[in-house]
C-alpha cells in the first residue's frame, strides 16, 4: 500500500507501507492491504504505521483520511513525529 501523510506545509511522509492505524472521530481504526474504499474524519492523536519493517508515530491535530485502491492518503491539520 501506499501513504501519503500530508499537512498544508509539507509532505511529513510519502511511501509505502503494510499497515496504517489512524484515531477516527469514532475510534481508532486499521487499514490493511485491500481495504475497502472510505473517507473518515480524523481526530488529535497517533498514527502509526509500518514503512521498513519499522513502527513509525506521527502525532496529528486532527484532519481527513481516504482510502482507494491501496492508497491511503492523510490530511492533517497539523503533524509532528512522536518520540
Amino acid at each position: 500500500m501506499h501513504l501519503d501523510l500530508l499537512t498544508p506545509e509539507q509532505r511529513i511522509y510519502s511511501g509505502e507501507t503494510s499497515s496504517v492505524s489512524l484515531p477516527g472521530s469514532e475510534g481508532r481504526f486499521q487499514v490493511l492491504h485491500n481495504h475497502a474504499p472510505l473517507i473518515a474524519a480524523l481526530k488529535a492523536g497517533e498514527v502509526r504505521f509500518t514503512a521498513a519493517n519499522q513502527v513509525k508515530r506521527v502525532q496529528i491535530s486532527g484532519g481527513l483520511v481516504e482510502v482507494l485502491k491501496n492508497r491511503i492518503t492523510v490530511l492533517a491539520e497539523s503533524a509532528s513525529p512522536s518520540e
